[in-house]
């Protein structure tokens, strides 16, 4: 099956609804200009309310890479998601400090894909999300999916615009590794709705 992560995750609710309909991972914001913005130390109160064995990404957008890593380290996350312009030696140094990367790629045509090659080795997948301007993510909107088949001998996750009406027809597309859904299930920025999840899942099973 298609991994499936919800990103912009606030309450304990949400999350522990997400993981009852068997979300494999639970994204936080930690990109202050995000409507879905958690700091850390809610971040570390939320994930200590839940029970174990839960996949947590911490996303961040263009901070110092010892910033990330200290934040990831207080929250106490294992992967993060790279959502702005990091470079590949930014990705390689979080990884040889014991994280795994995500490096989100914002897509508005193939040429956005300009040089993801110099990322081999040096993150643990690729994210495709649509480029919109002003906004690193969480826009709502897609991008043209055919060109994520350029990205090969690297996991692919897709996200941009995702919601329980298209996700199928992307993951017939794309065949990628995990599938990324987090405006396309919510009734506002940051607020989880609960028949979205459950049928954005029933979707992503095939149903």
């Amino acid at each position: 099956m298609v991994r499936v992560k919800v990103c912009g995750i606030r309450s304990r609710e949400d999350a522990l609804f997400c993981l009852q309909q068997g979300v494999h991972a639970l994204g936080l914001v930690f990109h202050r200009r995000s409507p879905r913005y958690i700091s850390p130390v809610e971040a570390s109160l939320l994930i200590k309310s839940l029970p174990p064995l839960v996949s947590w990404v911490g996303v961040f957008v263009d901070r110092e890479p010892d910033e990330v890593l200290a934040i990831a380290r207080q929250v106490g996350l294992d992967t993060i998601q790279l959502h702005g312009s990091e470079s590949p030696r930014v990705c390689l140094y979080l990884m040889e400090e014991g994280l795994r990367v995500i490096k989100a790629l914002r897509i508005r045509s193939p040429a956005d894909l300009r040089g993801w090659e110099a990322y081999r080795g040096r993150v643990s997948a690729i994210l495709l999300d649509t480029r919109v301007d002003g906004t690193p993510g969480g826009s709502g909107r897609t991008f043209p999916w055919e060109v994520s088949r350029r990205i090969t001998g690297l996991p692919v996750i897709l996200a941009g615009g995702l919601n329980p009406q298209n996700v199928r027809e992307a993951i017939r597309a794309v065949k990628p590794w995990g599938v990324d859904v987090s405006s396309g299930v919510e009734k506002a920025p940051g607020v989880k709705d609960p028949g979205l999840i459950e049928e954005f899942m029933k979707k992503v099973r095939g149903g």
